[in-house]
């Protein structure tokens, strides 16, 4: 398992979004990926001909 990426959410609140220290500690993990989603865009879902590149590519099994 990922361990949760504090320094880049820290970063990310603090720097890109300007909230002090308190704002960014009472807002729940989705309020800040909504914020993060509303600065960077959303994404597009993946093709089904790029999963399946990336499936070929990356298996979960070697």
């Amino acid at each position: 398992m990922t361990p949760f990426p504090w320094k880049q959410a820290i970063g990310f609140g603090l720097g890109v979004l300007h909230l002090s220290p308190e704002q960014f500690w009472r807002m729940t993990p989705r309020e800040l990926a909504y914020a993060i989603e509303a600065v960077r865009g959303g994404q597009a879902p993946l093709s089904r001909v790029a999963l399946n590149d990336l499936m070929k590519r990356y298996p979960d099994e070697r």
